[in-house]
């Protein structure tokens, strides 16, 4: 029944069970939170947060182990053991509550619209970085920018984004029409460029 329940109505799994049940919405875990991470978790986070170009707290989770060292090592953060030991174990809801305030800032005060909810796009696995299991270079994941305007209809030139799991690394090559021909041959240019894939 509960299955059923979330797909209808669109709610979180958690929150569809504090409906069911009868629940109060609040619970004293919530209350913690702002105990537990003060003001100087949200600053290390936020620089933390700035220095990986404001990725989103999924892919920002699995980066802190690597980038918080090089940001210590190069002066931009001075951690003691238990505020390093809370970026390391915080989850990415609690990013996402924390960093709240300094996105709207970053977008210039302006809040994003909420989008309408919907359980078939929470349904769809999404893979985040921290779900690869360490692939060696060479292993990409290929992605199209149409520059088509307003209008999909017609021909029109498109940006192929080849990204290296391993390195990061990102190869843009335009193709004039999305035919497997040139595809192929975007895919050639692209790895006869790149170091991670020659």
């Amino acid at each position: 029944m509960a299955l059923t329940f979330v797909a209808v109505t669109g709610y979180h799994r958690e929150h569809a069970i504090r409906v069911l049940g009868h629940r109060a919405s609040k619970t004293p875990g919530n209350e913690r939170h702002g105990l537990r991470y003060g003001g100087d978790v949200r600053e290390a986070l936020v620089v933390l947060w700035e220095a990986s170009e404001r990725l989103c707290s999924k892919r920002l989770r699995p980066l802190i182990p690597v980038s918080l060292p090089a940001l210590e090592r190069h002066g931009r953060l001075e951690l003691d053991a238990a505020l390093r030991g809370k970026l390391l174990t915080m989850s990415p809801a609690t990013m996402d509550r924390l960093l709240a305030e300094a996105r709207v800032v970053a977008r210039g005060g302006l809040r994003r619209r909420a989008e309408m909810s919907s359980a078939v796009r929470r349904s769809a696995p999404v893979r985040t970085f921290g779900d690869w299991d360490d692939p060696p270079p060479g292993y990409v994941e290929v992605d199209f920018v149409a520059h088509s305007g307003t209008s999909s209809s017609g021909s029109f030139v498109q940006t192929m984004v080849l990204t290296d799991i391993a390195t990061g690394w990102t190869e843009c090559v335009p193709v004039r029409t999305r035919d497997s021909g040139n595809v192929i041959v975007a895919i050639k240019q692209a790895r006869s460029s790149s170091p991670c894939w020659a």
